[in-house]
This record gives C-alpha cells, sequence and structure tokens, in this order.
C-alpha cells in the first residue's frame, strides 16, 4: 500500500512538475512566430530598400516579374493568406498598380504590420487550432499559415537578391562594414 501510494505521489508530482513546461513550450511558439515575422519584415524591407528607385522596373527576363512586381507579390501573399488567421485587425488595401518604390515598400511594410497584429491577437491555443485555407494549403494550423509565409517570403528574397546583384547591388545581409 505504501509503495502504491508512494508512486501515485511521484506521478503526481511529475503532472505537477511538467504542466508548466507544457504551457511555456506553447507559448515559446508564439513568441517565436511573432519573432521570426518581425525579423523577416526587417530583412526583407532592408533588401527592398537597397534596390535603387529606378531600377523597380528591372526584370532578369522579359517573363519575369520586375522588381517592384517581387515586392507587391510578397505584399499580396501576406495579406491574402494572413486572412485565414480571423482576427480583429484589418488587412491593408494593396494597391496592385503600385510602381514607386515608397509606394511599394509601404504596401509591403503593411502587409508585415497586419501580419504583427494578427499573431498578436492568437492565444498560444488558437496559434495550434486548424483553419480552412485554400486548396494549395489545405486545413492548416495558423502557426503553419505564419510559417508558410515565411517561408514564401524567403523564396522572393532569394529572386530580389539576383535582381539586386544583376544590378551592381550587395545585400544588406551580404555587406560587409
Amino acid at each position: 500500500m505504501k509503495r502504491t501510494i508512494w508512486i501515485l505521489g511521484l506521478a503526481c508530482a511529475g503532472l505537477i512538475v511538467t504542466a508548466p513546461r507544457l504551457s511555456a513550450q506553447s507559448s515559446i511558439v508564439n513568441r517565436e512566430l511573432l519573432r521570426d515575422w518581425v525579423e523577416m519584415k526587417d530583412t526583407i524591407g532592408k533588401l527592398a530598400n537597397e534596390m535603387p528607385e529606378d531600377k523597380y522596373s528591372y526584370k532578369s527576363t522579359p517573363a519575369q516579374r520586375d522588381f517592384a512586381q517581387q515586392v507587391l507579390h510578397i505584399a499580396q501573399a501576406n495579406v491574402s493568406n494572413l486572412r485565414f488567421l480571423g482576427g480583429k485587425a484589418t488587412a491593408p488595401t494593396i494597391n496592385r498598380n503600385a510602381r514607386s518604390k515608397a509606394e511599394v515598400m509601404k504596401a509591403m511594410a503593411d502587409s508585415f504590420d497586419y501580419g504583427e497584429a494578427l499573431i498578436k491577437e492568437q492565444t498560444d491555443q488558437s496559434m495550434l487550432e486548424v483553419v480552412q485555407t485554400n486548396a494549395f494549403l489545405g486545413p492548416s494550423s495558423r502557426a503553419r499559415v505564419i510559417y508558410f509565409l515565411l517561408g514564401h517570403t524567403w523564396d522572393i528574397y532569394g529572386q530580389m537578391v539576383v535582381y539586386l546583384r544583376l544590378n551592381g547591388g550587395v545585400p544588406p545581409a551580404s555587406q560587409r562594414p
């Protein structure tokens, strides 16, 4: 009997010790999503800013998007996919025809601000809930939607780096003091 009580006591102690850690792990996801999102805004913004205004119409080949369209593509993808998260934050209106560097960069920054607001609205539990998205992503957790957009932005980042380098620029991440 003493052994059974001792084992039950040990099991209860294990649950007490483990429960806060499980909660802390889920809050780590939210904090990391937010940190990665904010860092991506900074990284892609610096790259977009590095391209001179007169090169925003540059295309690597006639079939490709120009540099401004690459930046707008990030903004449009962010806004359209972030809507799947739900939330109270108001989605920015993206002018698909924006051409100036300032207008295009603002659209992208606004899309990241929208994402930041939505991430901050989420709870630990809601970030892990599955939401209906589009045919491409299918049913996905809110966290997966955010990480999909981060991956998508990194993909476009790589294309933008090529455009910048073809025009004699050096990406901020590669610049040395």
